[in-house]
Order: C-alpha cells, then sequence, then structure tokens
C-alpha cells in the first residue's frame, strides 16, 4: 500500500524517528509538517483512504526536497475531518468542527510543548478548507504561536501547473482525474481500473463547489450520482507522477524561501 522507503533518504517522518532523534530536531529548528486529511468515499474505483494517503505522500517527499536545505519532519497524519457530505455514501468517518479544533490544537500544543516553533498544517481534504481558512487565527492566538496553513495543491494551482497536466479540468477536484492519476503513481494497489469507466460526474472548481456566491449546505449526493467529480477514465500514472512533483516543487521552493513566516 506504502511506496517503499529508500534507505539512502533522509528520514522525515515523525513517527519512524526516536524521541532523542526529535528532540535533536527541535534544537536544530526543525520546521513540522502537520498533514490533515479525511476517511471518506471516493467512488466506486477508489480506496476511502485517498485524501490520507495523497496528503502524506506529498507532505514526504515535499519534506525529501527540503531537507537539503533546512531541517523538516512530518507529523503523523490527521486521518479524520470534515466530510458530513460524503455521508450518504457510505464508508466516511467525519467529525463536527469543534472536535476537530480541539484534535488540532492539542496536537499543535504537543509539537510546540517539544521545543518546535513553526508548524505547517497541510490540508488534503476540500471539506477541510474553510475550516481551516478560520482555524489558523484561533489556533495562532490560543497557542501563541506561528501556525501556518496550506491545502496542498494550492501553490501549484495558483501557477497554472495543475492545470497545465489535467485535461478535462483546471485542478484538483475529487476521485478526479487528478486524485485518481496520483493514486495511480502512488498507489496503484488501490485503484480498480476496471471501474474508471463508472467513474464520472460533474466537474465544478474547487471554488464554485465550496464558495458558491449564495451557499447552503448540499450533501455530495445531489451533485453526482457515483461519488466522482470530474472523470476518472483519464487519469494516468504518468500524469499522477507529474502532478506529484509539480506540486510538491512548489512547496517545497516556498518552504526553503521561508514562507509563509518570511516574507
Amino acid at each position: 500500500m506504502f511506496k517503499m522507503i529508500d534507505r539512502t533518504d533522509p528520514e522525515v517522518l515523525w513517527n519512524r524517528m526516536t524521541a532523542e532523534t526529535l528532540r535533536r530536531k527541535a534544537n536544530d529548528d526543525a520546521l513540522v509538517l502537520l498533514p490533515v486529511a479525511s476517511t471518506e468515499q471516493h467512488g466506486p474505483h477508489l480506496a476511502t483512504g485517498v485524501d490520507t494517503f495523497l496528503c502524506t505522500e506529498v507532505c514526504r517527499r515535499t519534506a525529501l526536497k527540503v531537507a537539503a536545505r533546512r531541517p523538516v519532519v512530518v507529523a503523523p497524519t490527521v486521518w479524520m475531518g470534515l466530510a458530513e457530505h460524503h455521508m450518504r455514501f457510505g464508508g466516511t468517518f467525519t467529525v463536527s468542527l469543534v472536535t476537530w479544533q480541539a484534535i488540532l490544537t492539542d496536537l499543535c500544543d504537543s509539537v510546540l510543548r517539544h521545543g518546535f516553533t513553526r508548524i505547517l498544517i497541510v490540508n488534503g481534504h476540500g471539506g477541510n478548507m474553510a475550516a481551516l481558512s478560520a482555524l489558523t487565527t484561533d489556533l495562532t492566538r490560543e497557542l501563541d504561536a506561528s501556525i501556518g496553513t496550506t491545502s496542498y495543491w494550492a501553490l501549484a494551482s495558483q501557477s497554472g501547473a495543475i492545470a497545465a497536466i489535467l485535461e478535462d479540468q483546471h485542478g484538483i477536484i475529487h476521485a478526479c482525474e487528478g486524485e485518481t492519476s496520483m493514486m495511480m503513481a502512488a498507489f496503484p494497489d488501490l485503484v480498480d481500473e476496471s471501474r474508471l469507466g463508472e467513474a464520472n460526474g460533474p466537474a465544478p472548481s474547487m471554488g464554485e463547489l465550496l464558495s458558491p456566491p449564495l451557499l447552503k449546505w448540499r450533501s455530495l449526493a445531489e451533485i453526482t450520482d457515483t461519488g466522482v467529480l470530474g472523470n476518472a477514465a483519464k487519469a494516468s500514472a504518468e500524469k499522477g507522477e507529474r502532478l506529484l512533483d509539480a506540486i510538491t516543487d512548489a512547496l517545497a521552493q516556498a518552504l526553503i524561501a521561508g514562507r509563509p513566516w518570511a516574507g
């Protein structure tokens, strides 16, 4: 399920390090990436862990690119998020906003108490985006710490790098050409390619879906019968590898430059 770790790579995953090693990382002012995601339905062709697996993999690959320039650690991934809109399809865990805020507060507090000073929460689930934007202020104030947030696709989307790779959509949506391609590249055993012909649905942009000018909560089942947004049949492992490279390059470059804390 997970790609084999190259033993020649520097270690970047928190839960593969000893406490002694992590104390040294904190003393070296290592940046901590905290992936947050979801466990939810992803159509007929993908496992429910897509957001968790991809967010973890993006953070791991990004950290490997950053590690040559500055110390960095990837914390264990928060595998549940705000996914009420997927519940009608089954296979989904969801938590309330107050629960999710409490989890993130306590996890960030744990990281800070070990001597780390900079945390970037890296989101991998569209349903978390609005909440995370609001919680950035509360976390910073409550913990008196420099906590940044992003969604893993945000910088590459802004630059146009994602749109340049995809055929039928401009950005990452849900169980779509983009997510399916990245799963084919990183976790091919979790893609049922025999079901790709069924994995089709409307393809609104993330903005249209999450931030319409008149907002009313809707189940995803009111938008798509398949649980898919976009056309997964357009996916390929080659596109997936290009997407992962573009996404991790953009995030790594920002972190090496000191963003979001500098500039």
